[in-house]
Protein backbone atom coordinates (compact mmCIF):
# COMPACT_ATOMS: atom_id res chain seq x y z
CA UNK A 1 0.00 0.00 0.00
CA UNK A 2 1.47 3.38 -1.01
CA UNK A 3 2.17 5.71 1.85
CA UNK A 4 1.11 9.33 2.05
CA UNK A 5 3.80 11.98 1.45
CA UNK A 6 6.07 11.87 4.46
CA UNK A 7 5.56 14.61 6.98
CA UNK A 8 9.29 14.79 7.51
CA UNK A 9 9.77 15.74 3.85
CA UNK A 10 7.35 18.63 4.24
CA UNK A 11 9.09 19.69 7.44
CA UNK A 12 12.46 19.48 5.71
CA UNK A 13 11.23 21.77 2.93
CA UNK A 14 9.90 24.27 5.45
CA UNK A 15 13.14 24.19 7.40
CA UNK A 16 15.13 24.78 4.24
CA UNK A 17 12.85 27.70 3.34
CA UNK A 18 13.21 29.15 6.81
CA UNK A 19 17.01 28.97 6.62
CA UNK A 20 17.03 30.76 3.28
CA UNK A 21 14.74 33.47 4.60
CA UNK A 22 16.92 33.98 7.67
CA UNK A 23 19.99 34.29 5.45
CA UNK A 24 18.22 36.87 3.31
CA UNK A 25 17.11 38.82 6.37
CA UNK A 26 20.73 38.87 7.54
CA UNK A 27 21.81 40.48 4.29
CA UNK A 28 22.41 37.64 1.85
CA UNK A 29 19.63 38.51 -0.60
CA UNK A 30 20.84 35.86 -3.06
CA UNK A 31 19.35 33.33 -0.64
CA UNK A 32 15.93 34.46 -1.88
CA UNK A 33 16.60 33.16 -5.38
CA UNK A 34 15.58 29.49 -4.82
CA UNK A 35 12.41 30.61 -3.05
CA UNK A 36 11.40 33.04 -5.77
CA UNK A 37 12.18 30.53 -8.52
CA UNK A 38 9.98 27.99 -6.76
CA UNK A 39 6.97 30.27 -6.36
CA UNK A 40 7.24 32.49 -9.47
CA UNK A 41 5.14 30.23 -11.69
CA UNK A 42 2.35 29.66 -9.15
CA UNK A 43 2.17 33.39 -8.53
CA UNK A 44 2.02 34.13 -12.25
CA UNK A 45 -0.35 31.37 -13.26
CA UNK A 46 -2.83 31.30 -10.38
CA UNK A 47 -2.70 34.77 -8.83
CA UNK A 48 -1.58 37.43 -11.29
CA UNK A 49 -2.54 36.42 -14.83
CA UNK A 50 -6.15 35.38 -14.02
CA UNK A 51 -6.70 38.76 -12.36
CA UNK A 52 -5.20 40.82 -15.19
CA UNK A 53 -5.88 38.75 -18.28
CA UNK A 54 -2.89 40.24 -20.05
CA UNK A 55 0.41 38.38 -20.27
CA UNK A 56 2.60 41.46 -20.65
CA UNK A 57 1.08 43.21 -17.65
CA UNK A 58 1.17 39.98 -15.66
CA UNK A 59 4.88 39.53 -16.32
CA UNK A 60 5.55 43.10 -15.21
CA UNK A 61 3.57 42.58 -12.03
CA UNK A 62 5.41 39.33 -11.33
CA UNK A 63 8.78 41.06 -11.65
CA UNK A 64 7.57 43.87 -9.42
CA UNK A 65 6.25 41.35 -6.88
CA UNK A 66 9.52 39.46 -6.66
CA UNK A 67 11.53 42.67 -6.42
CA UNK A 68 9.30 43.94 -3.62
CA UNK A 69 9.62 40.63 -1.78
CA UNK A 70 13.39 40.93 -1.80
CA UNK A 71 13.23 44.58 -0.79
CA UNK A 72 10.89 43.93 2.14
CA UNK A 73 12.06 40.50 3.27
CA UNK A 74 13.13 41.87 6.65
CA UNK A 75 9.50 42.66 7.38
CA UNK A 76 8.48 39.02 6.98
CA UNK A 77 7.95 37.08 10.19
CA UNK A 78 8.36 33.31 10.09
CA UNK A 79 5.40 31.55 11.70
CA UNK A 80 6.19 27.97 10.82
CA UNK A 81 4.41 28.20 7.47
CA UNK A 82 5.53 28.76 3.92
CA UNK A 83 6.31 32.28 2.72
CA UNK A 84 3.98 31.76 -0.24
CA UNK A 85 0.87 33.42 1.32
CA UNK A 86 3.00 36.51 2.01
CA UNK A 87 4.21 36.57 -1.60
CA UNK A 88 0.66 36.01 -2.81
CA UNK A 89 -0.60 39.04 -0.88
CA UNK A 90 2.14 41.22 -2.36
CA UNK A 91 1.11 40.05 -5.82
CA UNK A 92 -2.56 40.77 -5.17
CA UNK A 93 -1.67 44.26 -3.95
CA UNK A 94 0.32 44.87 -7.12
CA UNK A 95 -2.58 43.69 -9.27
CA UNK A 96 -4.90 46.04 -7.39
CA UNK A 97 -2.50 48.93 -8.04
CA UNK A 98 -2.57 48.17 -11.77
CA UNK A 99 -6.37 48.15 -11.85
CA UNK A 100 -6.56 51.33 -9.79
CA UNK A 101 -4.07 53.15 -12.01
CA UNK A 102 -5.85 52.00 -15.15
CA UNK A 103 -9.20 53.17 -13.79
CA UNK A 104 -7.71 56.51 -12.75
CA UNK A 105 -6.11 57.09 -16.16
CA UNK A 106 -9.32 56.13 -17.96
CA UNK A 107 -11.37 58.44 -15.79
CA UNK A 108 -8.96 61.32 -16.32
CA UNK A 109 -9.01 60.81 -20.07
CA UNK A 110 -12.80 60.81 -20.12
CA UNK A 111 -12.98 63.85 -17.85
CA UNK A 112 -10.54 65.86 -19.93
CA UNK A 113 -12.64 65.19 -23.01
CA UNK A 114 -16.01 65.84 -21.39
CA UNK A 115 -15.46 68.86 -19.14
CA UNK A 116 -18.87 70.43 -18.61
CA UNK A 117 -19.28 73.22 -21.13
CA UNK A 118 -21.60 75.55 -19.24
CA UNK A 119 -19.12 75.91 -16.36
CA UNK A 120 -16.25 77.00 -18.57
CA UNK A 121 -15.70 79.52 -21.28
CA UNK A 122 -15.30 78.48 -24.89
CA UNK A 123 -11.50 78.52 -24.85
CA UNK A 124 -11.28 76.41 -21.69
CA UNK A 125 -13.79 73.96 -23.11
CA UNK A 126 -11.72 73.65 -26.27
CA UNK A 127 -8.69 72.82 -24.15
CA UNK A 128 -10.69 70.20 -22.31
CA UNK A 129 -11.32 68.46 -25.62
CA UNK A 130 -7.60 67.91 -26.10
CA UNK A 131 -7.89 64.13 -26.35
CA UNK A 132 -10.05 62.54 -29.02
CA UNK A 133 -11.78 59.28 -28.26
CA UNK A 134 -9.40 57.13 -30.26
CA UNK A 135 -6.34 58.86 -28.84
CA UNK A 136 -7.62 58.46 -25.30
CA UNK A 137 -7.67 54.70 -25.66
CA UNK A 138 -4.20 54.61 -27.20
CA UNK A 139 -2.37 56.95 -24.84
CA UNK A 140 -3.61 56.41 -21.27
CA UNK A 141 -0.09 55.70 -20.05
CA UNK A 142 1.12 58.98 -21.55
CA UNK A 143 -1.73 60.80 -19.81
CA UNK A 144 -0.50 59.52 -16.46
CA UNK A 145 3.09 60.49 -17.28
CA UNK A 146 1.95 63.96 -18.33
CA UNK A 147 0.14 64.47 -15.02
CA UNK A 148 3.41 63.89 -13.19
CA UNK A 149 5.00 66.75 -15.17
CA UNK A 150 2.53 69.33 -13.85
CA UNK A 151 3.20 71.45 -10.81
CA UNK A 152 1.42 70.24 -7.68
CA UNK A 153 -1.24 72.97 -7.72
CA UNK A 154 -2.24 72.24 -11.32
CA UNK A 155 -2.28 68.50 -10.73
CA UNK A 156 -4.45 68.98 -7.65
CA UNK A 157 -6.91 71.19 -9.51
CA UNK A 158 -7.33 68.60 -12.25
CA UNK A 159 -7.62 65.79 -9.74
CA UNK A 160 -10.29 67.52 -7.65
CA UNK A 161 -12.43 68.74 -10.52
CA UNK A 162 -11.98 66.21 -13.30
CA UNK A 163 -11.17 62.98 -11.48
CA UNK A 164 -12.94 63.30 -8.14
CA UNK A 165 -15.65 65.37 -9.84
CA UNK A 166 -16.07 67.74 -6.93
CA UNK A 167 -18.10 70.91 -7.42
CA UNK A 168 -16.26 74.12 -8.25
CA UNK A 169 -17.15 75.40 -4.79
CA UNK A 170 -15.66 72.35 -3.06
CA UNK A 171 -12.55 72.52 -5.20
CA UNK A 172 -12.07 76.18 -4.36
CA UNK A 173 -12.57 75.50 -0.65
CA UNK A 174 -10.02 72.71 -0.61
CA UNK A 175 -7.47 74.93 -2.30
CA UNK A 176 -8.34 77.94 -0.17
CA UNK A 177 -9.22 80.20 -3.10
CA UNK A 178 -12.30 81.85 -4.56
CA UNK A 179 -14.36 80.11 -7.22
CA UNK A 180 -13.18 82.63 -9.79
CA UNK A 181 -9.56 81.98 -8.89
CA UNK A 182 -10.13 78.25 -9.10
CA UNK A 183 -11.66 78.60 -12.58
CA UNK A 184 -8.53 80.43 -13.71
CA UNK A 185 -6.33 77.83 -12.03
CA UNK A 186 -8.16 74.95 -13.72
CA UNK A 187 -7.94 76.70 -17.08
CA UNK A 188 -4.18 77.11 -16.68
CA UNK A 189 -3.82 73.54 -15.44
CA UNK A 190 -5.62 72.12 -18.46
CA UNK A 191 -3.60 74.37 -20.76
CA UNK A 192 -0.36 73.17 -19.12
CA UNK A 193 -1.53 69.59 -19.49
CA UNK A 194 -2.24 70.17 -23.15
CA UNK A 195 1.19 71.70 -23.68
CA UNK A 196 3.06 68.81 -22.03
CA UNK A 197 0.86 66.22 -23.66
CA UNK A 198 1.46 67.76 -27.06
CA UNK A 199 5.21 67.93 -26.52
CA UNK A 200 5.31 64.25 -25.59
CA UNK A 201 3.32 63.33 -28.68
CA UNK A 202 5.59 65.25 -31.08
CA UNK A 203 8.56 63.20 -32.34
CA UNK A 204 11.94 64.74 -31.73
CA UNK A 205 13.47 66.23 -34.90
CA UNK A 206 16.08 64.06 -36.54
CA UNK A 207 19.37 65.35 -37.81
CA UNK A 208 21.72 63.90 -40.29
CA UNK A 209 24.84 64.74 -42.17
CA UNK A 210 24.33 66.05 -45.67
Amino acid sequence: MASEPADDQILAELEAEQRLIEEAQQGNLDAMRPILERYAQPLYGTVILPRLGDAVSAEEVLRDTLATAVEKIKRFTWQGKSIYPWLRQIAINKVFDVHRQSKRSRKLADAMAHEVKHETDAETHADALLIADQERRAHRDRITETMHLLQDRYRTAIDLRLIQELSREDCANQLGVTIGTFDVLLFRAVRAFRKHFGERSTPAPTTGDN
